[in-house]
Formats: structure tokens, C-alpha cells, sequence
């Protein structure tokens, strides 16, 4: 069968770009979620080069009814880009061109392909920013961003990857290409279908090219940071600075487990016994500063925003350092829950007999609750996931979501019924039944 299907895209693509399952499978055949053996199986691998091409393949797949999966840059945390069993992996790479940079109008235009990196070096070097900043910015790709509706530590001032889209151009699962919105800022024509798009993952349509809007440059960057003795105490000082009337464009934290994994190299400036770490950021004015400082109590410090963000973005590697591999989910709570999530994502882990510890976005309630485990032991990622699915019972029961940036992909799928009454899992199948009638793209993935 795999010869067929190589031979039929190699006519759309060109043999160059048709790449075999049994060779490059492996590579494409899963995302981050691979040490916790979520694993998939391609028929091939293909690498569209333009629009008129991806048309091309969803018209051969609807005619050969073969499942398509697209794929970005492979570095999702839900499986969302790993087949479930067989089909084509679209693999985006080649759409990277960047159609056209406007600074003066704080735009840009540029394919699913390009790095998020990219879209912030270009916005940098043409006196703007690009805020949405979910990690992995020289591996992750800007139609992978749209699929899942990325975020990062910034979106609780400046808002996720939706804020940022005008417009959009998709092609749907019969082949057909749409454009939806554009350069203008302003549109409400029609039913909100660019951000049915955005946060689909591939479900409902392959994005192609995306409009992003820019910004100038916040004119400071004031990080304040604090240590708490628990949980408890961070989560009221983090209350404190959103009654403080400051705005800041981030409130992180590390629980206790987490700051301890990443104290041996924390920046000079920080106390020398870790705890509850509170990290804020203002970009806006002196005042606001020392409003969050004050906030955050006689213990408060300023760090060199560098060294700090440079330092935070290594706490996935620190925590998996403890023990060698780790299963890591992204609920979402209300923030007056943040303690209590917090706590009991380590008595869950407890539990199970594996460490559980988190960090995350404490302004929007998102913790990445992690379960680490001793990659040695074989049963150590079977009671790790025991553990990851306990933390979405917890995250249900608090009022919240099963994920708040990862999105659902394979990892979490069938969870949304545990979430949303029936009625909403109805209209949300109607939908995707409405798009994909033969659901070959992406099956098994953002469902309930």
C-alpha cells in the first residue's frame, strides 16, 4: 500500500518531497509527548511547498479516503501531530516564505512554516514585538501556533495566539481553499470562523498562511520576583498584585519542588534558600513596579530580565534532570485555586509513587502539573499517567480546564465529555462533522 500512496504524491509534490514511512516515520511519527510513549504509525511523509499542493492532497485524500495529519514543528505537549495509525504526515516545513513585512502598519504575512523565532527576530529588527511567546521559538512553527491557540508567560497581559491573527488562508478537507479576514485590523462580516480555525489543531482545516499583527516595544522591562514559605502564601501574594492596580505583562511561578531543581543556577540577586517562587513582570512604568513590589511584600527583589526569562525557560530540562523522564499536563484553574492545585498536584503524585511538582502562568491559573519518575523503572510512566489523569479529575472539580495551552490532541482525547455538558459536546462533534464528513483529517485528535 505504501508504494501506491508514495507513487500518487509524488505526482502533487514531487519525489524530492514525498518522504518514506519505514525511514523518516519515526521522526515525524511523534511530538514531546514521545517519552511518554505516545507514539503514531505513517503510511508516508509529505512536504507541501505551496497552497496549490496541500489543495492537491486533501483532494487525494478525500478520493482515497486516507487520513492526512499536518504537522508544524513537532514540538506540541498533547500528540496533536502524531498519527494515530497510518495516513499522510503533512509535514509544513517548506510553507516558510515571508509573504510581506509591513512595519509602518505593524503587520506581517508570513506562511504556517516559519518559526515563531523568525516572526520575533523580524519584529525586533524593525523596531517592533511579537508577544506570543510559547516556547521552543527556533523549533516551533507559526501554524503550529495556530493550531493550538499557543500562549506563553506573556498572553496574561498581551493574550493568546487568536489576539494576534487578522487573517488567515486554509484549506478545508475536500480541498478547498478559503481566506478568511486579512491585513485590516477590524472585521465582523461573518461568524468568527478565523477563531473556529485557531485552537482547532488540525481538525478542521490546514492552515497555510497566517496575518499577524505587530506591536512597538513595551518601553520597560521591570521582572520583581519573591519567595514564599508555601503554596498558600504565594497564591495571596499573587492576589495582592492583581488588586494592586499594576498590569504586568506576566505573573509566573515555580512551586517549592521545581524552584529547588532550579536554584543551583538561579541569577545573582536571589536569596540562597529556595521556596514558593513568585516572578512578575511590568513593562509599563516605574510606578506599577513598585506597586507589584509592594504587592509582593518586605521580601520582593528586581532581577536583570535576561538572565531571568533565560533562566525560567530551562525548567522543563531541571525538572527532568530529578529523575529522568516526567509526564507533564496544563490544566487551568480559576486563580483563587492556584494554592490548591498547587498542592495537590504533589499529594497526587504522592499517591502514585512518582514526584509530582508544577510551574506555570500563575496569572491565568495554568499550571504544567508534572509527574517525574526514574526512566529505569518500567512501571514509572504507567503510574506517571495514572497520576496526569488525576490531575484532570482535579482540574474539573476546581472549576477549571484540562488544558489551558497544549491543547487536547490524542493525549486528551475523549476527556471533554468529563468537562462540557452533553449539548456542548454535540455542537462541538456537529462542527468538525460539518468540515471533515469523513473525518480524515486528524482523526482522533480535539474531540470529546
Amino acid at each position: 500500500m505504501a508504494g501506491g500512496i508514495e507513487r500518487d504524491l509524488s505526482r502533487i509534490v514531487g519525489d524530492a518531497f514525498v518522504l518514506r514511512a519505514d525511514v523518516d516515520g519515526g521522526r515525524y511519527g511523534h511530538d514531546m509527548t514521545d517519552r511518554a510513549g505516545v507514539r503514531g504509525r505513517a503510511d508516508a511523509v509529505v512536504m507541501p511547498g505551496s497552497v496549490e499542493e496541500v489543495a492537491g492532497l486533501l483532494r487525494w485524500s478525500d478520493a482515497h479516503d486516507v487520513p492526512i495529519v499536518p504537522r508544524g514543528g513537532g514540538t506540541g505537549y498533547a500528540g496533536g501531530a502524531t498519527p494515530v495509525d497510518g495516513g499522510v504526515v503533512l509535514a509544513m516545513e517548506r510553507l516558510n516564505a515571508v509573504h510581506q513585512l509591513d512595519p509602518l502598519q505593524w503587520r506581517i504575512h508570513v506562511g504556517a512554516g516559519v518559526t515563531t523565532g523568525t516572526v520575533q527576530r523580524l519584529a525586533r529588527e524593525n523596531g517592533l514585538v511579537f508577544p506570543v511567546d510559547p516556547g521552543a521559538a527556533e523549533e516551533s512553527q507559526i501554524g503550529g501556533n495556530v493550531a493550538t491557540n499557543a500562549g506563553g508567560p506573556h498572553c496574561f497581559k498581551y493574550g493568546t495566539m487568536r489576539a494576534w491573527v487578522t487573517g488567515l488562508r486554509a484549506v478545508l478537507p475536500l480541498g478547498e481553499v478559503v481566506a478568511l479576514g486579512g491585513p485590516q485590523r477590524k472585521d465582523v462580516a461573518g461568524y468568527d470562523l478565523i477563531g473556529l480555525l485557531v485552537g482547532s489543531e488540525g481538525t478542521l482545516g490546514v492552515v497555510t498562511d497566517v496575518w499577524l499583527k505587530l506591536m512597538p516595544p513595551p518601553p520597560v522591562s521591570y521582572p520583581v520576583c519573591a519567595v514564599f514559605r508555601d503554596a498558600a502564601a504565594g497564591a495571596d501574594a499573587i492576589e495582592a498584585v492583581l488588586a494592586s492596580g499594576a498590569v504586568p505583562a506576566a505573573i509566573e511561578y515555580l512551586d517549592d519542588i521545581v524552584a529547588r531543581a532550579m536554584w543551583p543556577t538561579a541569577p545573582s540577586g536571589f536569596p540562597d534558600e529556595p521556596g514558593f517562587l513568585v516572578i512578575a513582570e511590568v513593562d509599563s512604568s516605574e510606578a506599577d513596579r513598585d506597586a507589584v513590589l509592594d504587592a509582593l511584600g518586605p521580601g520582593a527583589f528586581a532581577a536583570d530580565p535576561r538572565a531571568l526569562w533565560r533562566w525560567r525557560d530551562g525548567v522543563g530540562h531541571a525538572v527532568m534532570n530529578l529523575k529522568g523522564g516526567k509526564v507533564s499536563e496544563d490544566i487551568a484553574v480559576p486563580t483563587d485555586q492556584l494554592a490548591r492545585a498547587v498542592e495537590e498536584t504533589q499529594a497526587i503524585g504522592r499517591r502514585f509513587g512518582v514526584l509530582g511538582c508544577s510551574w506555570g502562568h500563575a496569572g491565568d491559573g495554568n499550571l504544567h502539573s508534572t509527574f517525574v519518575f526514574d526512566a529505569d523503572d518500567p512501571s514509572g510512566a504507567e503510574q506517571a499517567n495514572r497520576a496526569a489523569e488525576a490531575v484532570l479529575d482535579l482540574a474539573i472539580e476546581l472549576g477549571g480546564t484540562i488544558t489551558g495551552e497544549h491543547g487536547v490532541g490524542r493525549l486528551k482525547s475523549g476527556h471533554l465529555r468529563r468537562q462540557w455538558a452533553p449539548a456542548a459536546v454535540s455542537v462541538h462533534g456537529a462542527i468538525k462533522r460539518l468540515f471533515d464528513p469523513k473525518n480524515l483529517l486528524n482523526p482522533g485528535k480535539k474531540l470529546a
